[in-house]
């Protein structure tokens, strides 16, 4: 794909908080989360105050839950937002919590801080302190720093005995745990109020032996669950004192096969890519087509870890983005492509995991993305296990801390299935847990062949059998997971899809119940009989759009 496929800091310091120093006392047995509201899914700011009137409650990006705090810290202001608690003297407590951004502090009043200089995903952030021998309240607080932009908060804990004296007796178990609903990354549920002598105040939802969230009401949604998997979950109530209920009952959930297997993910998406090719218009092409979604490629850095269209064009405020409206407005939607075959590309660029989901956030944010595309190619990420791991984990993240997020990998294949580079990436993908939705291979540049039906076919088998080797699927369960992206036409080594080959490779798509069927590209969907391999036509005679109009076709 040569030919075709050419892809084209400051510092700061601050001042740190003395940490308190710590008595050595017993711990409580009943240690409960004090603080009110500490998800935010009340959807407002109810228990905390916030400096500046620079607080807010967002639905994106979130740690837990569906709800997170977002400080919009200033020059002038460090968008602190604090609450105040009973507790008891001579007591140890722990404060800890899911903070994202530059230079976020967690901590409490006249005690002890921790702070992250950067955090391109959610960074768990804890401190202890002792109360003195008269405390009986504490203020804890999250905050920015000056100038450092906008910063995230969420699920914030403090644990420890509350104060208010007498009350020992703990709330009754929460009632008829169930499920009511699931996704491949995701479980909602929902469970009977419990009862309290003076009043519950909260429920901690425990996947296994592990707290996942904390909610004021009767139901939670816990995601960054990974697909086709069995958890177990109780709930327990807890009272202002901090007492802690008993467990309710357990309830076991499975999730979703990802990219399919019964959540109804398939997608039709043709590439689109407005760098060269005489890129025509979307909504031109949607209405002549019927088609709905396209691949826009491709995202690359701009120097570092910063994403940008072909590393030159703004995420905002150019062409990329008026056409992605101008397709939204039309009733369709976009998965970006970020890498490809040529270019100076993230994964490489962005130094670790967390700086390189860091680079993906920023363009989920940019356009409320529902799925992303990473064209993984070429000596520099594809066949490279260190930038391998590092797509994998990036992509783990963004898919914890964007729930209902669906990622896709691209790569190239042989005609019989993944080359010994593609299988590692799929054992990695399960080995890292990254929960990948969807793999798609690009079954040309073979290396020669005129069956490019029947190579298509040999390769996705290959794909199918790997899947099932290393996640233990059934035959359907695989097909849900795999993906197609051809080339249209005259590929660079000569290879020739015609339209009736490409009808052929959809009918078995449809018939296999597979993901993802896209093609290379909607540029060149035009018919340009010998005239070899070209940006803006096919190289063979054609309609113009008739793969992007067989494409639509493709239900899964």
């Amino acid at each position: 794909m040569v030919l075709i496929r050419n892809r084209l800091a400051a510092s700061l310091s601050a001042a740190l908080l003395g940490a308190a120093a710590l008595v050595a006392v017993p711990t409580p047995a009943q240690a409960a989360n004090l603080l009110t509201n500490p998800g935010f899914e009340s959807g407002t700011l109810s228990g905390w105050t916030c400096t500046g009137g620079l607080g807010s409650v967002v639905s994106s990006p979130v740690h837990g839950g569906a709800k997170a705090l977002a400080g919009a810290a200033s020059a002038s202001d460090n968008a602190k937002c604090a609450q105040t608690v009973s507790v008891q003297p001579n007591t140890t407590y722990t404060l800890s919590g899911w903070v994202r951004g530059a230079y976020v502090y967690l901590g409490v009043d006249g005690g002890g801080s921790a702070w992250t200089p950067s955090a391109a995903s959610y960074q768990q952030l804890s401190v202890s302190f002792t109360t003195g021998a008269s405390q009986t309240s504490a203020t804890v607080y999250t905050h920015g720093w000056y100038g450092q932009g906008t910063y995230y908060a969420d699920d914030i804990s403090l644990d420890g005995p509350g104060g208010g004296g007498g009350d020992t007796q703990a709330p009754s178990a929460p009632a008829n745990l169930q499920s009511t609903g699931r996704t491949a990354s995701s479980v909602s549920l929902s469970w009977g109020a419990a009862s309290d002598n003076v009043g519950v105040t909260g429920y901690d939802v425990y996947q296994g032996a592990t707290k996942v969230t904390t909610v004021t009401g009767t139901g939670a949604t816990v995601g960054g669950l990974a697909a086709s998997t069995a958890y177990t979950f109780t709930v327990k109530a807890r009272d202002a004192a901090g007492n802690v209920s008993p467990a309710s009952n357990a309830v076991t959930v499975t999730t979703e096969a990802g990219g399919g297997g019964g959540t109804g993910f398939k997608q039709a998406a043709p590439y689109l890519y407005l760098g060269w090719g005489d890129p025509p218009s979307a909504t031109s092409v949607m209405s002549a087509t019927g088609i709905k979604t396209f691949t826009m490629a491709f995202i690359l850095s701009s120097g570092g870890c910063n994403p940008a269209w072909d590393g030159q064009r703004p995420l905002t405020g150019g062409v990329d983005q008026s056409t992605i409206t101008a397709i939204r407005n039309a009733g369709g939607d976009v998965v970006p492509s970020i890498g490809g075959w040529q270019g100076n590309k993230l994964g490489p660029n962005c130094s670790t995991p967390e700086a390189l989901a860091g680079a993906y956030q920023k363009v989920i944010d940019a356009y409320g993305l529902k799925s992303i595309d990473v064209d993984i190619e070429n000596t520099d990420e594809f066949e490279n296990a260190v930038v391998q791991d590092r797509i994998l984990n990036a992509l783990k993240t963004v898919k914890a801390n964007n729930p209902g997020l669906r990622t896709i990998l691209t790569f190239g294949t042989s005609t019989t299935g993944p080359t010994s580079w593609g299988n590692r990436l799929i054992e990695q993908s399960k080995a890292l847990n990254a929960n990948i939705d969807v793999f798609t291979i690009m079954p040309f540049d073979f290396g020669g062949g005129a069956d490019m039906y029947g190579s298509t076919v040999n390769a996705a088998n290959g794909l199918k059998n790997k899947l099932k080797a290393v996640y233990g699927w059934d035959d359907a369960t695989a097909y849900a997971h795999v993906g197609i992206s051809g080339m249209n036409g005259l590929s660079d080594q000569q290879e020739t899809t015609t339209p009736a080959t490409w009808t052929q490779i959809r009918d078995w798509a449809n018939t296999h119940h597979i993901a993802r069927l896209a093609f290379w590209s909607v540029n060149r969907d035009r018919g340009c009989p010998g005239g070899g391999v070209v940006e803006n036509c096919s190289g063979i005679s054609q309609t113009d759009w008739q793969f992007t109009r067989i494409t639509a076709g493709f239900t899964g």
